[in-house]
């Protein structure tokens, strides 16, 4: 008899298919996600759940959770799971690296590039008929090339954001709880330095940590105060990692000049002092959002939750100590 998985949520058919040929699939083709109740309903009888971040594993729903062996994320976060709290229930929980990694990279320095040089205002000048003559201080912006790009959380994302601003000849400070390896640092130039010295001394400041309780609000009204007033700040990690009230208040104020943001503390609700503001891009949670990626992601979520369900290793298992030896702890 095959094992059951439930599907949270839509993601693409070739995944579906694949876990198919493994499972009995309980498939919520649906954009919307399931209430916390619905959730622990299809659960039921089911031995893997591929999730999304809109699925909250938290320990009250994992103390629930009878004969589920692995929860596979569809994401490289994954901070709608207690990790901890799986790993007392020695359920397995995986989530989606590297694959996703160039293609955040490319959308953090796109919102950078926007922000500095405001694409979006100028999109929205020229569509409501306002550009009626060139003017040589029209839309001026902030130049990238040249200038210090200050990355906090030098991880795989991180790196590859480096590179690219290397390509702009950019000068390049990091700020992390791990040095990164010498071989990156020589390759982009990258100087470990304190948070403080990051913020200061940076044009451009772009998030790439994972949301704990030690970075959650890490960049708030101090450290928004520390920034140049020319600097542009972007977040493409997590929304709670930047306090969001101090960010609106600012961007108002010209503390600092621009910001590039993908994720929000309260998604998909968005404060309402940044929706009043032109001098910040919004986007609503896409840096992964590219055919090839989206795609590769939902195909190694379900292929990490097959190789649970088979006794093999997942490829991409975050709580390694359930794994000792040849097998499962």
């Amino acid at each position: 008899m095959k094992p059951a998985v439930l599907v949270t949520k839509r993601i693409y058919p070739e995944a579906i298919e694949y876990l198919k040929a493994h499972a009995e699939v309980d498939y919520v083709n649906s954009d919307d996600g399931l209430p916390a109740d619905e959730l622990l309903a299809r659960i039921s009888g089911k031995q893997a759940v591929v999730s999304q971040l809109t699925d909250k594993f938290t320990p009250t729903v994992l103390d629930q959770l009878d004969g589920v062996r692995v929860i596979a994320n569809v994401a490289v976060g994954f901070d709608n799971i207690d990790v901890a709290a799986a790993t007392r229930h020695k359920i397995l929980v995986t989530n989606t690296p590297d694959v996703l990694t160039d293609t955040t990279a490319d959308f953090a320095f796109a919102l950078l590039m926007a922000a500095a040089r405001r694409v979006v205002e100028g999109h929205h000048f020229v569509h409501s008929g306002q550009w009626t003559k060139w003017r040589i201080d029209l839309l001026v912006g902030q130049d990238v090339h040249h200038r210090t790009l200050g990355i906090f959380g030098m991880g795989r994302i991180g790196q590859a954001v480096a590179r690219r601003g290397r390509g702009f000849e950019m000068r390049i400070l990091y700020h992390d709880a791990m040095r990164a390896p010498e071989a990156v640092e020589r390759e982009t130039g990258a100087e470990l330095v304190s948070a403080e010295r990051l913020l200061s001394e940076s044009d451009f400041v772009s998030l790439h940590v994972p949301l704990l309780p030690e970075t959650r609000h890490m960049i708030g009204a101090e450290q928004l105060r520390r920034m140049k007033p020319t600097a542009i700040l972007v977040n493409t990690s997590r929304g709670p990692v930047v306090d969001e009230a101090a960010l609106a208040t600012a961007l108002a104020e010209h503390v600092i000049a621009g910001a590039g943001i993908d994720v929000f503390e309260n998604e998909p609700r968005v404060h309402p002092g940044l929706l009043k503001l032109d001098n910040v891009v919004l986007a609503p949670h896409i840096a992964s959002a590219s055919v090839d990626t989206r795609r590769k992601m939902s195909m190694m979520a379900v292929e990490n939750a097959v190789a649970a369900l088979e006794g093999r290793r997942p490829a991409n298992l975050l709580n390694a100590e359930l794994w000792a030896g040849d097998g499962r702890v």
